[in-house]
C-alpha cells in the first residue's frame, strides 16, 4: 500500500483526497496497515537500544535549514565547506540534500526517494524531510505514511511544543489532528520600504507614519500616486501582492476528495488590482514576477522601488543578499493587510534509522525557547515561540536588527503573527500558486487576453495534475 501512495504522490503530485489503493504483498512488512510498522520500528530504535545509522540524510531547499541545525544543535561538530555533510560529534553524518523548491522540483526529487525508502539502505535511507505551506497537506496525510507521528517519536505536541503558534500546529497535522511534523518559524508579513525614498517623498522615514500612509488598500493607493509623482514605483512587481490576496480565499483550491480547482474570487481581485497598478505606474512592468534576475535587481540600491511585502525570512534570504547599499537603508512597518507567507516544516521519515538523531533535531530546532531566540537574534527570523517572540519585541538591545538601522522588527512582526488566520490548504497549493500567477502574468504583460489566460491556466494546472477534471471561476 505505501508503496502505491507514494507511487501516487510522485506520479501525479496527488492531493489528500486522491490517495487511495490496496496493499501490495510483496512489501506487507511496510504497509501502513499495519499501523506504519516502519515508522514504529525508528521510533522505538532509540529506546531498544539499537545501533542508530551512521547517515542521517536530510532533503531540503536551501541552506536555511542547514544554518540553523549549525546554530542550535549541540552535536554538531563541524561541517564541510561545501555545505553537503555536517559531522557530529559521535561520528554521524548529516547529508544534505539540496533541490530547488521551483517548478515542483524539490517534490519531484523528494517523491523519487520516497519510492525507493522502504527497499534502500539504512544510509541510503531519507532520514528528515523539509515541505512549505503550500503542499505540506501532501506528507502530512496518514494514508501516505511518509512522515511520522511526532508522538511516535517521543514528542508529545501538547507539552513539547506547547508554546507554538497553534495554527502552525494544525497545519503540520494530519487531518484526524494527529501532528507529523513542526516548524521553527512563523512567517507573518510586512511591508518593508526604503528609508530614502520615504524621506524623499514624505519629508520622513518613521515607521509610524509610513504605516498611515499603506494602512490599507485605498490609502496605498493614494501612497502610490504620490511615489510615482517624484519618479519611484510602489512595488516592485504585481507578484508582489498575490500572497495577500491568496492569504484570504474562503475556501481551499481543491477541496479534500474532490478533482475541480475552485479559483476564488479573490484570486481574481488580485488580476483586476494588478491590472489597475500596472497601467497607472505603480508597478515597474519590467519585473515580471518573483525569484528573477530584475526582481532581485529591484532591491538594489539603484532601484526605484520604494517597497516589498516579504515576511522575516524575505529580509534575512532574499533582500539582504540583494542590496549592495549601506547597512540602515530598509525599515519596516504594518502592510495593508495582514498576511502569512511560507512555513517550512519539519518532518521524521517513515523508515528512518536515526529515530533519536531526528527527534533531538526536531526538538532542538523547533521546539527550544532559548535556540529559537537565538535563531532570531542571528538571523531575523521569526520563531514559532509564542512567549520568546513576545520578549523580542521588548527586547531593543538584543533583538534591533543592524541591515534594519537598529529597528526592532519584531515589535511590528508580532502583533500580525498573533492574528494571522491561514487560508484553508490543500495538497495541490503550490502548483495552483504557481500556474496561476504564470498565466495571468501574460496576461498583466498584455501579451494575451484575460479569457486565453484563464485557459491556458486550466491547460497547465491538468498538465501538472492529471486528475483535476475541472476548473471553477467565480461568477
Amino acid at each position: 500500500m505505501k508503496k502505491k501512495v507514494i507511487a501516487a504522490l510522485l506520479v501525479a503530485n496527488m492531493c489528500v483526497g486522491a490517495f487511495a489503493g490496496c496493499g501490495d504483498s510483496a512489501k506487507e512488512e511496510n504497509s501502513p496497515s499495519t499501523k506504519s510498522e516502519a515508522g514504529d520500528n525508528s521510533a522505538s530504535s532509540s529506546d531498544d537500544g539499537t545501533e542508530e545509522g551512521k547517515v542521517i540524510n536530510i532533503y531540503c531547499w536551501n541552506n536555511e535549514f542547514r544554518e540553523r541545525v549549525e546554530a542550535v544543535y549541540p552535536e554538531v561538530k563541524e561541517t564541510s565547506e561545501d555545505g553537503t555533510i555536517t559531522y557530529l560529534n559521535d561520528g554521524t553524518e548529516i547529508h544534505w540534500i539540496v533541490n530547488p523548491n521551483q517548478d515542483g522540483v524539490y517534490q519531484q526529487k523528494l517523491d523519487e526517494a520516497l519510492l525507493r525508502q522502504a527497499d534502500a539502505a539504512d544510509d541510503d535511507k531519507v532520514d528528515i524531510f523539509l515541505s512549505e505551506v503550500d503542499y505540506v497537506t501532501k506528507y502530512t496525510d496518514a494514508d501516505a505514511d511518509v512522515a511520522i507521528p511526532l508522538t511516535e517519536l517521543g514528542i508529545d505536541p501538547d507539552t513539547d511544543l506547547a508554546d507554538q503558534y497553534s495554527f502552525t500546529k494544525v497545519v503540520a497535522s494530519d487531518a484526524n489532528g494527529v501532528q507529523r511534523g513542526s516548524t521553527w518559524q512563523c512567517c507573518p508579513g510586512l511591508l518593508v520600504y526604503r528609508r530614502d525614498i520615504a524621506t524623499d517623498v514624505f519629508g520622513t522615514d518613521d515607521p509610524e507614519v509610513i504605516a498611515g500612509k499603506v494602512k490599507d488598500w485605498d490609502t496605498m493607493k493614494e501612497t502610490a500616486a504620490a511615489l510615482k509623482e517624484k519618479g519611484y514605483y510602489t512595488l516592485s512587481s504585481y507578484a508582489d501582492t498575490f500572497r495577500l490576496y491568496g492569504n484570504s480565499i474562503a475556501s481551499s483550491w481543491v477541496e479534500t476528495g474532490d478533482t475541480v480547482v475552485k479559483v476564488d474570487q479573490k484570486i481574481i481581485d488580485w488580476v483586476k488590482d494588478s491590472k489597475e497598478w500596472l497601467e497607472a505606474g505603480y508597478l515597474n512592468e519590467t519585473v515580471k514576477g518573483q525569484w528573477t534576475d530584475d526582481w532581485n535587481k529591484a532591491m538594489g540600491s539603484q532601484s526605484k522601488v520604494f517597497a516589498f511585502l516579504f515576511p522575516a525570512w524575505g529580509i534575512d534570504f532574499t533582500l539582504k543578499p540583494n542590496w549592495d547599499g549601506d547597512n540602515g537603508a530598509w525599515a519596516v512597518t504594518n502592510p495593508p493587510q495582514e498576511y502569512n507567507w511560507g512555513g517550512s516544516y519539519v518532518h521524521a521519515c517513515t523508515g528512518t534509522d536515526n529515530a533519536k538523531h531526528v527527534k533531538d533535531i526536531i526538538l532542538a530546532v523547533t521546539a527550544d525557547k532559548d535556540n529559537l531566540l537565538k535563531i532570531s537574534a542571528d538571523y531575523t527570523d521569526f520563531t514559532n515561540t509564542q512567549s520568546g517572540m513576545q520578549e523580542a519585541a521588548e527586547d531593543d538591545a538584543t533583538f534591533s536588527s543592524e541591515f534594519l538601522g537598529g529597528q526592532n522588527a519584531f515589535k511590528y512582526f508580532a502583533p500580525v503573527a498573533e492574528n494571522i488566520k491561514m487560508a484553508p490548504l490543500s495538497s495541490y497549493d503550490q502548483g495552483c500558486v504557481e500556474l496561476i500567477q504564470s498565466a495571468f502574468g501574460d496576461y498583466l504583460q498584455d501579451q494575451i487576453d484575460f479569457d486565453k489566460a484563464k485557459s491556458n491556466f486550466e491547460t497547465a494546472i491538468k498538465e501538472r495534475y492529471p486528475e483535476i477534471t475541472e476548473v471553477q471561476w467565480p461568477e
